[in-house]
């Protein structure tokens, strides 16, 4: 195939663009993966062409003919951009041109660059949620098997990384699920505002051919198509919202990794990572390293700087197309590619650690953590809760001056803290008294925690519904 120039403008231009003036206006490799997306496009664009009379049904069916084998061989990568292909929609017109002839430059009317990068970011990231959101599926599904297995194991909760009340480990393994969980909300309220067409909007005064731009959203999976053609190729909030999703999520996946990383230090020593998802040091040979978690809690910071560059960009552009706005294209790239990459590594570190449950029952009382415990068991005997806690901490006192924990008090020394105290108290600084006592909805008792595993996996199911669901254009 000949390398020969194409450019989708230049009438008016007495001499083609500088080198470097090329260079700089040529789109990243990475962006031509859009192309998928824009033949999907071109496909109902043509359409609304032949309802506006540009093309006879013969004309339709040999251009629908064409995108259809172009799209194959993007797909399987026979048919590749060349140096002189300025962006994706420079490419593909190039290629309809060389297999149509002039037939495949009737496709362009109608339509801008401009409507057209807005349509492929859209169909790309409504694809992508679902591929995303499927994949923090795979990960609450591993935290809730987890979760499964440890109903009944006691850990301490901690607040202010301090030893704070005893909790079950599921508990703690489903804190993490619970915000993935929301995340995953939030992904399919976004695909929502999301599914609206910005086809029909050409540059931004909307097209002239445009007969049903309706017909041609429905075509795409979209469920309506935008009130303001100016909105639709200068408003930038649908990557925006998304990058900041995903911001959010990786918030999220790197507070479970910085726990998993304490988890499995030999300080804490609660889980044992498998050795198929930890990696060595070239210098020391003992190391077995949580890199999968450290990995993934790094890119939390790089999709992170994405939401702030993109936004930066945007924040005082005029209405309506600027080519600033080329960016967003770069940012969710980056974040999808960090789902792909973090999110399969991170599920099968949690889905195969192995927790260590004699280490974890006998940290859950170390540092007193059933004080609370024992001022409950006083207010619930009429003790002003002010004073429970002052008598607490006495029990507490007592202990640190003796090396022992609360629940090691002998029954002799309790009326000498205070006489309020008596043997009544010892049965409530147990670990089972304490984890069940904490029945209410939302608390750590076991079978509270049971139920909240079964929303859970509730919650899981409906989402696997949304994702399967989507009928738009998936390849």
């Amino acid at each position: 195939m000949t390398e020969r120039p194409t450019q989708l403008w230049g009438g008016r231009f007495s001499s083609g663009p500088s080198e470097a003036l090329r260079r700089f206006s040529r789109s990243p490799e990475r962006y031509f993966s859009l192309a998928p997306y824009d033949l999907q496009g071109s496909r109902a664009h043509v359409r609304e062409l032949n309802r506006a009379g540009l093309i006879d049904d013969a004309e339709l069916a040999l251009i629908t003919t064409a995108i259809d084998e172009l799209t194959a061989d993007v797909l399987t990568g026979a048919t590749q951009p060349i140096e002189a292909d300025e962006d994706v929609h420079t490419f593909l017109e190039r290629e309809l041109i060389e297999r149509l002839g002039p037939l495949g430059g009737k496709v362009r009317a109608g339509r801008s660059r401009n409507d057209q990068a807005a349509n492929d970011l859209r169909l790309y990231l409504r694809d992508q949620a679902r591929t995303v959101a499927a994949l923090l599926v795979g990960l609450i599904d591993a935290l809730a098997d987890q979760a499964e297995r440890s109903l009944d194991l006691p850990v301490p909760g901690f607040t202010h990384l301090q030893p704070a009340q005893p909790v079950v480990f599921a508990h703690q393994l489903l804190a993490h699920a619970q915000p993935l969980v929301r995340d995953l909300a939030r992904l399919r309220h976004w695909d929502e505002r999301a599914g609206v067409s910005p086809l029909g909007a050409a540059a931004l005064a909307g097209s002239t051919f445009s007969r049903s731009p309706e017909t041609s959203a429905a075509e795409l999976g979209y469920a309506g198509v935008a009130e303001n053609s100016i909105d639709a190729v200068a408003s930038r909030d649908v990557p925006l919202e998304f990058l900041f999703i995903s911001s959010l999520a990786f918030v999220d996946l790197s507070r479970l990794c910085e726990e998993i990383t304490m988890w499995a230090s030999v300080q804490f020593g609660w889980i044992r990572l498998d050795d198929a998802w930890c990696t060595g040091s070239s210098i020391m040979p003992q190391k077995k390293n949580p890199d999968i978690a450290e990995l993934a809690r790094g890119r939390a910071g790089q999709v992170l700087g994405d939401l702030v560059g993109l936004m930066a960009t945007v924040k005082s552009l005029p209405l309506a197309y600027n080519r600033d706005l080329i960016g967003d294209k770069h940012a969710v790239l980056d974040a999808v590619e960090s789902f792909e990459l973090a999110l399969p590594a991170l599920t099968g570190l949690v889905a195969t650690f192995t927790p260590n449950a004699e280490r974890m029952r006998a940290d859950a009382t170390k540092g007193f953590t059933l004080a609370t415990e024992a001022a409950d068991w006083l207010a619930r005997r009429g003790v002003p809760f002010s004073e429970a806690h002052e008598v607490s901490g006495a029990m507490v006192r007592y202990c640190e001056e003796r090396g022992i924990e609360l629940h090691e008090i002998p029954e002799s020394a309790l009326a000498g803290i205070d006489e309020r105290l008596t043997a009544d108290v010892l049965p409530a600084l147990t670990l089972e008294a304490a984890l069940a006592a904490h029945d209410a909805t939302g608390g750590t008792a076991p079978a509270r925690v049971a139920e909240q595993l079964t929303r859970v996996r509730a919650a899981v199911a409906a989402f696997r519904t949304w994702i399967d669901a989507y009928d738009g254009p998936r390849f």
